[in-house]
């Protein structure tokens, strides 16, 4: 391998592996007996060399099985003819670290994860990788850090969570923990009622099982291009995941043995699949299903990292032609599995072709060796043309127990050992393993009834019946975002799209939530919550306890939030966030007092506030930047770093 600039690898003209760099030749003697020393032999050298980058943390339930998947995933790696060498990053559970200063270290964990995937793979000349990842943060740096290395990469998650059922047969899942909460502190719930949601919320291992943060990246990492079908729905206790692990070692060692003899250019590296059409199509899914409002910061800083520019302004553009075709908690009731159940991610793509014409860029390589053209073809469960496996994935069902191991419950699909286990699962449930329906039930948009109720047709909505024939995020302007803003409108009410009303201000998330329980806020505020900026946070909090509080004390169809921090994936309501330029560099939202009054009109993207340029230009002469929050550690130097939302929060040191 030839020199780096500036951490990305230049490569020869001579076809070699990456790894040769460390096993060829007699100045190479140390490094040999190094390796030989964590197991490589002499029938290994002219094997690829593959890193598995998992993610296997003990305190996040989406990471807890992800030792077992990791070593899962060395076992097949060996068995397609590659050397595995595993080696894990860090992670913050946002659940976990939310209404407290732990929340300021989420955001910054991305860049951590992303430098220490760089450095693995560059230090040690890899030759491909696969990423395992699940939650919040460590999806997109794991990207992040791919796009870096730039070498061939699968991304293989460790699937969502199952969704909770109380003891009368609710459906829950964590959001209803938060929102019972701050309920028990209103003295709406008894200690008895918010105990059996709490118990019930998260019952199995697996990426919360709402359309989040991190189910809303393992579902984008499909139409980038990155992961295989069926990374972001089928179920964390599903044993089908050991397929998708399988396919994953298969041809990621064949991407390194082909990238060897071909080099670039030929659609196996990061960069060359993650190009300007690919982020577009990514965009386009996460309008059409909803997803968090994280994903235009991540994939902000992604494209950042691939080179590719990508702003708020043509997101913008893809969400006024992307109809809102798919509603998941916190949007509805629904959940990743019913997603799954319905088809999963490529039949959302499916319907997004039929439904708009040219709207998918279908010529985009992925990580299958085909277009995504060509994926969504076979896995489009509506299609003509979907091979069965496909199908079969939608009789995947979660088991109902209570787990933190992987692949619980019994393949339908992929073992033929356990074939036979699944599908008596299905048939307990008065199901069989029959391929479902191809078109809406009497041609409606989804009124039909598969036995128990369900219909696919209404968990993804055809085009001719979506929920809005605009995206479910939309980007806002005006002088109080002059640089943007971002809000999940898939999860507003009707009556809020658009409104005024006059600011409550906090100067944190912690002032913001007592407020809001306390009764501070009343019934058409606009709660505005600055200084929790990337830099001024540091770290952009999310807002979930805010808006979890908002819903508890019954106000979310009554106020709006406005932030220059970020929400969860699981917030909902009008819950605006990302506001650029953030308050600690100055940005209007900073200069917003109690009582003025704050007009947001989501349809026509406005967020502004009811003051003349005048008076913004005079509190702007009178503004002083606060001290820094965080004088030492990591948050110190993050904070000196960080740029706003607008631009993915990303670094910038020069």
């Amino acid at each position: 391998m030839g020199e780096t600039i500036h951490g990305r690898a230049s490569y020869p003209e001579s076809r070699t592996m990456r790894s040769d760099m460390i096993k060829r030749g007699d100045a190479r003697a140390a490094h040999r007996s190094l390796l030989r020393a964590t197991g490589v032999n002499d029938q290994d050298w002219d094997k690829p060399f593959i890193a598995i980058c998992n993610s296997h943390v003990d305190i996040i339930p989406g990471h807890v099985h992800l030792q077992a998947v990791g070593n899962y995933v060395k076992e097949c790696v060996r068995a397609a003819g590659g050397v595995p060498f595993l080696f894990n990053t860090i992670g913050v559970d946002d659940g976990i670290a939310m209404g407290h200063a732990g929340m300021k270290y989420s955001l910054p964990s991305r860049e951590i994860i992303a430098d220490s995937v760089e450095t693995m793979i560059q230090a040690h000349c890899f030759d491909a990788m696969i990423c395992i990842p699940n939650c919040d943060k460590i999806v997109p740096g794991m990207f992040m850090g791919a796009m870096r290395a730039n070498v061939p990469t699968i991304f293989v998650s460790g699937g969502p969570m199952e969704a909770g059922r109380t003891a009368s047969g609710e459906v829950v899942d964590l959001i209803d923990a938060f929102v019972a909460g701050a309920k028990k502190q209103n003295g709406q719930l008894s200690a008895e009622e918010l105990e059996e949601i709490e118990k019930a919320a998260c019952p199995t291992c697996g990426s919360c099982s709402g359309m989040f943060t991190a189910n809303s990246m393992n579902c984008l990492a499909e139409a980038i291009g990155m992961a295989l079908p069926g990374n972001g729905t089928v179920l964390a206790t599903s044993a089908d995941r050991k397929s998708l692990y399988e396919r994953a070692a298969n041809r990621v060692v064949a991407m390194a043995r082909d990238f060897a003899k071909l080099g670039p250019g030929h659609g196996l590296l990061p960069r060359e699949i993650a190009g300007a059409s690919a982020f577009d199509n990514a965009m386009v899914l996460d309008m059409a299903m909803g997803g968090s409002t994280n994903t235009v910061l991540h994939i902000l800083a992604i494209a950042h990292e691939a080179g590719v520019p990508f702003t708020l302004e043509r997101i913008d553009a893809l969400s006024q032609k992307t109809p809102n075709i798919c509603k998941v908690s916190p949007s509805s009731r629904y959940h990743i599995e019913d997603v799954a159940r319905a088809g999963g991610i490529h039949t959302i793509l499916g319907e997004i072709v039929r439904g708009c014409p040219g709207l998918l860029d279908l010529t985009c390589p992925t990580v299958t060796g085909k277009t995504i053209g060509e994926n969504i073809q076979e896995y489009d469960v509506r299609g003509a043309l979907a091979v069965s496996s496909a199908r079969l994935l939608t009789k995947v069902r979660p088991g109902g127990e209570r787990s933190s191991q992987a692949w619980t419950v019994p393949s339908v699909a992929s073992e033929a050992q356990s074939q036979v286990g699944g599908l008596a699962l299905l048939e307990a449930e008065g199901e069989t393993g029959d391929e479902g329906p191809t078109t809406p039930a009497n041609g409606s948009s989804g009124n039909g009834d598969e036995g128990d109720g369900f219909d696919p047709f209404d968990v993804i909505r055809t085009v001719d019946h979506a929920y809005s024939k605009t995206g479910g995020l939309t980007m806002l302007s005006g002088n109080l975002a002059p640089k943007g803003a971002v809000v999940k409108t898939a999860g507003v009410s009707p009556k809020m799209m658009k409104h005024s009303g006059p600011a409550v201000t906090f100067d944190s998330e912690v002032d913001a939530y007592n407020g809001i329980v306390f009764g501070k806020v009343k019934p058409g505020d606009v709660v505005v919550v600055r200084f929790e900026g990337p830099k001024g946070g540091p770290g952009m909090q999310e807002m979930l306890a805010p808006t979890t509080a908002i819903k508890g004390v019954g106000l979310d169809d009554k106020c709006a939030l406005v932030t220059d921090g970020r929400f969860s994936g699981g917030s909902a309501g009008a819950s605006i966030g990302h506001v650029s330029p953030e308050a600690a560099v100055g940005g209007p939202i900073g200069l917003i007092q109690d009582g003025d009054i704050i007009e947001i009109d989501i349809p026509n993207g406005v967020l502004s506030v009811r003051l003349s340029d005048e008076e913004l230009a005079r509190r702007r002469s009178e503004w002083k930047a606060p001290a820094p929050k965080v004088a030492t550690g990591y948050l110190a130097r993050y904070a000196r770093m960080a740029t706003s939302a607008d631009t993915g929060a990303i670094l910038k040191w020069d």
